[in-house]
């Protein structure tokens, strides 16, 4: 069959690399300029930022075999990380344990591996879906065209997307559009920090309690990151609802002061930028694995479907929802 993939998230090259490997041809739109989704690394003139996933972990016996396989081709290493919980600027230990992955040297490496011999076509935009005889269209939007143009026919259709992108997508499907109805992402805002020189805080990582920031993290305590003083920190999730809309510079005063109030460091950063993820985190994922239509061929998966799993928005629920939806097609 000849399949379209919206996204170029993990879960949409999961499935494109399955559906591949079970002989069809896999084309992948992507709205953004490179793949990996919120596993994100930004570039920058002091170094690279995960500013979005910071790392995975693996609770099922399927994505534990694939992270082992992962592992022996040099895509990802355990962090070794010293994580803690900061209150009131009083640091103690964690308590959260298992095995935490990351990508080498960055978060979205893994996008890119996975990426290899896949034909995906970055900075296209899908805005609509058209049934067409027994296949379908895509309505394409790109910065490098004036008008949206077709796509296809596709055999079939997967939307490996926020539900909140997915739903203009479906209005023709009544009930899909019913049951991702009531799922949403959170958003969350992040803020990069570079400094010229070392923090020297007993700890890698650390979930913040009373605070603007709900995680921080040295990002150069990751294996094979360039050297450096480089933090991420990510807003609470009440806190990123509530300054949705704020300027990102005024949320960069804000959390900046938060870090500095959180590790009571007084040194300066020569870096800050914010960056806001608009859909970062399933508050209620779908109890689901995957959405599949049998007869008009249209899917939908994502790291928002709990997939038998507790909670969601992990890279994991990412894999699995889109390896099953993969095998059933």
């Amino acid at each position: 069959m000849q399949i379209a993939i919206v996204g170029a998230g993990i879960a949409g090259l999961t499935a494109a690399r399955q559906l591949q490997s079970q002989g069809h041809h896999v084309t992948i739109y992507e709205k953004s300029s490179g793949v990996s989704g919120r596993m994100s690394t930004r570039q920058t003139e002091v170094g690279g930022f995960d500013h979005g996933a910071q790392y995975f972990t693996a609770i099922s016996d399927r994505f534990k075999k694939e992270i082992g396989d992962w592992r022996k081709v040099g895509w990802v290493v355990p962090w070794e990380s010293r994580l803690v919980t900061l209150e009131y600027g009083a640091s103690s230990p964690a308590g959260r344990s298992g095995k935490r992955y990351v990508p080498v040297p960055g978060m979205s490496s893994l996008g890119k591996q996975l990426a290899h011999g896949l034909d995906i076509r970055t900075e296209q935009q899908i805005i609509a879906l058209e049934p067409f005889e027994n296949q379908w269209l895509l309505s394409v939007k790109s910065d490098m065209v004036p008008i949206a143009v077709s796509a296809g026919p596709f055999d079939a259709i997967i939307l490996a997307i926020p539900p909140e992108q997915a739903t203009p997508l479906l209005q023709g499907h009544a009930a899909f559009s019913k049951q991702i109805g009531n799922v949403h992402l959170e958003p969350c805002w992040t803020l990069m920090l570079a400094f010229q020189t070392p923090l020297n805080l007993p700890y890698d990582g650390a979930w913040v309690a009373h605070s603007r920031l709900g995680w921080i993290a040295r990002d150069t305590s990751k294996p094979d990151h360039r050297a450096g003083e480089r933090w991420v920190c990510h807003a609470t999730q009440a806190w990123s609802v509530e300054h949705l809309e704020d300027d990102p510079e005024r949320v960069k005063e804000k959390l900046s002061k938060a870090f500095h109030e959180a590790t009571g460091s007084p040194i300066q950063p020569i870096h800050a930028v914010a960056h806001r993820w608009r859909f970062a985190q399933a508050s209620t994922p779908l109890p689901d694995v995957y959405l599949w239509d049998a007869k008009k061929r249209i899917g939908v998966c994502g790291d928002w479907f709990s997939v038998g799993l507790e909670g969601a928005g992990r890279v994991e629920n990412a894999f699995l929802s889109a390896l099953e939806l993969a095998k059933v097609i």
